[in-house]
C-alpha cells in the first residue's frame, strides 16, 4: 500500500550517500530499517535481499544502507514513509537531516466554499532548509500579489474571478515541490442581495449610524452601522483614525470599558465598487468599577412544552472585543475531530449531523486546524477514533471534539451514545466526554474545546456514577453545550439538508477573531433573541479560559515540537489520502477514467467517466459492483447519474467532472470497517451499431485503503492507565420506572419509542418559512 507524499526516488545522490553512511551501523542502522519498514507488506525484505544488502561490505565502495535505500525507492517507498520509520527506530540523527534538507509538505492547501465580498486564506506549508520560498499559482499563472509569494495566500474581497484551482511552489535553490491543487468555489450566500440594489444594479448606501454614548468604566459600549450594499457591505471600524483589525462586521460592542477605549469612533463601509464612511461616535468614560468572572454559565430552563410554528429573522451577529489582554496568543498545532451519528440501530434515527459536521468542517479547516470528519461509529469506532485524536494532541496544541447524535447526561458527566448502543443504554454502552477531557489534560495541550450538539437529559436505565480521572486546574477549557441541563436539542428539518439549532447559530460567528468564550456567548445571545427556541434550547457556556484564545490564532510550531509536529502532520495525512485517478484499457478499445472525492473522512465517491469509445460502439458505461463486505454500499443509489441521486447532498460538483461530462457516481460509506485493501470490479456495458446485444467486460481494481480506512479503527486500541480506571458506584434511582438491566446488550430494536429512553423533537424552521415539527435528537 502506497503511502501519502513525495517519493524516495526524488532525493539526490548526496542525500542518499549521506544517509547511508548514517545507517551503516550495527546498533541503529539498515538491519533496524529493515525490519521497521516490514509492517507494510509491500516493503518487507526477503532474507535472500537482506543477505544481499549484507555482502555490499565486501566492495570497496559498497554500503548496505544504500543498497536497500535503493530497493525501497524501486518500491516507490515515500520520503514521509521512510522519515516515520526512523523515527519508530530513534534514528533522530537521520530524521534530523531529512527534515532540515528535504522539502516536504506539511500542511496543503484545501479546497473551500466561499462567497462573493468575504475573506478566503488558503495555507501551504513546509519543513526543510532554512529560507524557503513560496509562490502561489492559479492554475498556470503565478500571482503576483503580495501575499502570493508567502505561505499563506489572501485573498480578499473575494470576487467571482477568484474560483478556479490554486497549487503552491516551495522551493530552495534547484530543489522546489508543489502542494495539492486547492479547489475554491464560490457558492451563493443567502442574503446577499439587497433590496435598494436589486439584480446587478451596484451600489451602497448607509442606512443607520452609530450614536454618541457616555457610559462609566465596567459598563458595556455598542455601536453599530448599517448598510444596503451589492455587493454585500463589509465593514472597517477605527479608533481615533487606528483601525480595529479585528472588528469586521456592522456592530462593536466592548463590554467591561475602560478609559482607553474612550475617544472618537468610525466606521469605514465598503464593497467591492463603492466606499463610505459613517459619521463619529463620541465614547465618553467616567469612573466606576465592575467584578470579572472567569466562569460563564447560562442555564436556560424550559417554561413551555409546545412549539408554535412561527418565522425568524435573525439579527446582525456582533462581534465583541474583550479587554483582558491584548497579547497575540498562538497554537502550536490546532487539530478537531468531529463525530456526526444519524444511523441508529436501535433509536430515532437523525438527519442533521450530516450537514452540522459538513459545514463545521469547512469553517474549520479555514482556520488551519486539521480536521477529521466522521459519520456513524459504533462504540469500537468512537473509541478508536478518540484514542487517535489524542495522538494528534501535544504541548500547545489547540484540540476540538464536536460531537452531533444522540446523548445524555448524568450526574454532571456527559455522555455520547454510538450508533449501535443498546435500546436501554447506559454508560458501560457510551462514551464519557469527561474521560476525554482528563486524557486531553495529559498532552499539556494550549486550550481544550467541546461542542456536544445532543441533548443532556437523565438517563432513567443509568444508575451509576462515573467518576473519570483527576483534572488539573488548567484554565484552558471550554464547553458549548447545544442545550442546558435536562434540556433537549432540537435540529430544522428541510427537503434536502437538516441542520441542528446550535449549528444554525454557530456558523455565524464561529471564525470571528475573538475568544472563543465571547464567540460563544454571541451565539447564545442570537439563540436567546429566537422566539422558537426561547424556553426550550438554550446554549450553556462552561469556562475556566483565562486567557484570550481564539480558533483564529495562527500556528507557530516550536522547535522543540518539530518532530512531534511531523508525526502529527503525517498521522494527519494518512487519513486523508484519496487514490489517485485510474486510466482503465478496455480490449473493446473503450478507455475509463476512475475518480475519487471525499464527501467525510470515512465517506468516499467513486466516478466513472469514459474518455475514448470507438466509432463502431454506439453506446458504453462503466458501472461498480462486487465491493467488499464492511463497506456500505446503498445498490439503489449506485451508479447514478447525479450526485444527488447517489445520495451525496454535500459533495460540491465542481470537484468532481462539470455537469455536462456524462459520469456515473457511487458513493461508498463505512469506510472504517474496511480490513482489508478495497477491491471492487469496474463493469463495461457497451453495444456495437446494428447489433441489439449488449456486450460485458469486467476488470477488477485494486485502490488500498482510502482514507480513515487506513487506521483501522475497528481495531481495539491499547488501554492507558490514566484513561482505563474508573471508579463505579452504584446509585439506586427511584424516580424512574424500573428497566430490565439484563436486555441491555442483547436488545432488538424497539417497535416504538420507548418512555425510558430520552429523546429529541424537532424545532420548526429557523430561517424564512415554517416547518412542521419533526422528531429529533436524542
Amino acid at each position: 500500500m502506497e503511502e501519502p507524499g513525495m517519493s524516495m526516488g526524488s532525493l539526490g545522490g548526496d542525500v542518499l550517500n549521506k544517509l547511508s553512511k548514517m545507517l551503516d551501523n550495527s546498533a541503529c542502522g539498515w538491519r533496524q530499517l529493515a525490519s521497521a519498514v516490514s509492517e507494510n507488506l509491500k516493503f518487507r525484505c526477503s532474507e535472500s535481499e537482506l543477505t544481499s544488502c549484507s555482502l555490499q561490505v565486501l566492495s570497496a565502495s559498497g554500503s548496505p544502507g544504500r543498497a536497500l535505500l535503493a530497493q525501497l525507492a524501486d518500491r516507490s517507498c515515500s520520503l514521509s514513509f521512510l522519515i516515520c520509520c526512523l523515527m519508530k527506530m530513534g534514528h533522530q540523527e537521520a530524521v534530523q537531516y531529512l527534515t532540515s534538507t528535504v522539502i516536504q509538505i506539511t500542511v496543503q492547501p484545501q479546497s473551500q466554499q466561499v462567497t462573493v465580498g468575504s475573506r478566503l486564506v488558503l495555507t501551504c506549508r513546509a519543513s526543510g532548509p532554512l529560507g524557503l520560498n513560496y509562490q502561489w499559482f492559479r492554475g498556470k499563472v503565478e500571482i503576483l500579489d503580495k501575499t502570493g509569494s508567502t505561505p499563506d495566500l489572501i485573498l480578499c474581497p473575494v470576487t467571482r474571478d477568484h474560483r478556479g484551482h490554486y497549487i503552491c511552489r516551495v522551493s530552495h535553490g534547484v530543489n522546489c515541490i508543489f502542494s495539492q491543487w486547492a479547489h475554491i468555489c464560490i457558492v451563493h450566500s443567502a442574503g446577499c442581495s439587497s433590496s435598494l440594489f436589486p439584480g446587478s444594479v451596484s451600489g451602497l448606501l448607509i442606512t443607520h449610524q452609530p450614536q454618541s454614548v457616555a457610559v462609566s468604566e465596567g459598563d458595556t459600549v455598542l455601536l453599530e452601522c448599517r448598510a444596503e450594499a451589492n455587493p454585500p457591505a463589509q465593514y472597517e471600524w477605527h479608533h481615533d483614525t487606528v483601525p480595529m483589525k479585528q472588528h469586521k462586521t456592522s456592530s462593536v460592542k466592548i463590554p467591561c470599558v475602560t478609559t482607553a477605549h474612550r475617544g472618537r469612533y468610525r466606521c469605514r463601509v465598503f464593497n467591492l465598487y463603492h466606499e463610505a464612511w459613517t459619521d463619529t461616535a463620541l465614547v465618553t468614560i467616567g469612573p466606576s468599577s465592575i467584578t470579572y468572572s472567569s466562569w460563564v454559565e447560562f442555564d436556560r430552563g424550559s417554561d413551555s412544552q409546545k412549539v408554535h410554528r412561527s418565522t425568524f429573522d435573525p439579527e446582525t451577529p456582533e462581534v465583541v472585543q474583550s479587554p483582558l489582554s491584548t497579547r497575540n496568543f498562538i497554537a502550536t498545532d490546532k487539530v478537531a475531530l468531529l463525530i456526526g451519528n444519524m444511523n441508529y440501530l436501535y433509536h430515532l434515527q437523525l438527519c442533521a449531523p450530516i450537514a452540522d459536521v459538513h459545514e463545521l468542517t469547512n469553517q474549520l479547516r479555514q482556520m488551519d486546524f486539521k480536521v477529521v470528519s466522521l459519520l456513524d461509529l459504533n462504540w469500537q469506532e468512537m473509541h478508536s477514533a478518540v484514542t487517535e485524536f489524542l495522538q494528534l494532541l501535544d504541548q500547545g496544541v489547540y484540540g476540538l471534539l464536536y460531537f452531533a447524535g444522540h446523548g445524555y447526561e448524568n450526574y454532571g458527566n456527559s455522555f455520547m451514545v454510538p450508533i449501535d448502543a443498546p435500546a436501554s443504554y447506559t454508560s458501560e454502552h457510551c462514551l464519557c466526554v469527561q474521560n476525554i477531557l482528563t486524557r486531553m489534560q495529559e498532552k499539556k495541550t494550549g486550550l481544550n474545546v467541546f461542542l456536544l450538539d445532543m441533548c443532556r437529559k437523565r438517563n432513567p436505565n443509568d444508575d451509576i456514577i462515573v467518576h473519570p480521572g483527576l483534572m488539573k486546574v488548567t484554565a484552558n477549557i471550554v464547553f458549548g453545550y447545544a442545550t442546558c441541563v435536562d434540556a433537549e436539542a432540537y435540529e430544522v428539518q428541510n427537503q434536502d439538508v437538516s441542520n441542528g439549532i446550535f449549528i444554525s447559530f454557530l456558523k455565524r460567528h464561529v471564525c470571528e477573531d475573538e475568544k472563543v468564550t465571547v464567540m460563544l456567548d454571541r451565539v447564545a445571545e442570537d439563540m436567546g433573541r429566537c422566539k422558537i427556541t426561547r424556553g426550550r434550547q438554550a446554549l450553556e457556556l462552561r469556562s475556566n479560559l483565562s486567557e484570550r484564545r481564539s480558533l483564529t490564532d495562527s500556528i507557530e510550531a516550536s522547535d522543540r515540537c518539530s518532530a512531534s509536529s511531523s508525526a502529527r502532520n503525517l498521522q494527519w495525512a494518512v487519513a486523508h489520502v484519496l487514490p489517485k485517478s485510474l486510466y482503465l484499457q478496455f480490449d473493446c478499445g473503450v478507455k475509463v477514467q476512475l475518480g475519487f472525492a471525499a464527501e467525510f473522512s470515512n465517506i468516499m465517491v467513486i466516478y466513472t467517466r469514459i474518455l475514448e469509445r470507438p466509432r463502431e460502439i454506439v453506446s458504453c458505461s462503466a458501472q461498480l459492483t462486487d465491493f467488499p463486505e464492511g463497506v456500505d454500499i446503498d445498490l439503489k443509489k449506485s451508479n447514478q447519474k447525479t450526485l444527488l441521486e447517489a445520495g451525496s447532498l454535500l459533495l460540491i460538483e465542481e470537484e468532481v467532472p462539470p455537469p455536462e461530462v456524462s459520469c456515473l457516481y457511487t458513493r461508498v460509506r463505512g469506510l472504517q470497517r474496511l480490513r482489508r485493501e478495497l477491491i471492487f470490479t469496474v463493469c463495461l456495458h457497451y453495444i456495437y451499431s446494428g447489433v441489439d446485444e449488449e456486450v460485458q467486460e469486467r476488470r477488477q481494481v485494486m485502490v488500498g485503503k482510502p482514507l480513515v480506512s487506513k487506521l483501522n479503527l475497528y481495531e481495539p486500541r491499547s488501554p492507558r492507565a490514566s484513561s482505563g480506571s474508573l471508579s463505579l458506584v452504584p446509585k439506586k434511582c427511584t424516580n424512574f420506572p424500573q428497566t430490565d438491566k439484563e436486555s441491555s446488550t442483547h436488545s432488538s430494536p424497539p417497535s416504538s419509542r420507548s418512555a425510558s429512553v430520552p429523546e429529541e423533537t424537532d424545532s420548526p424552521e429557523v430561517f424564512d418559512a415554517p416547518q412542521p415539527l419533526v422528531a429529533s435528537v436524542f
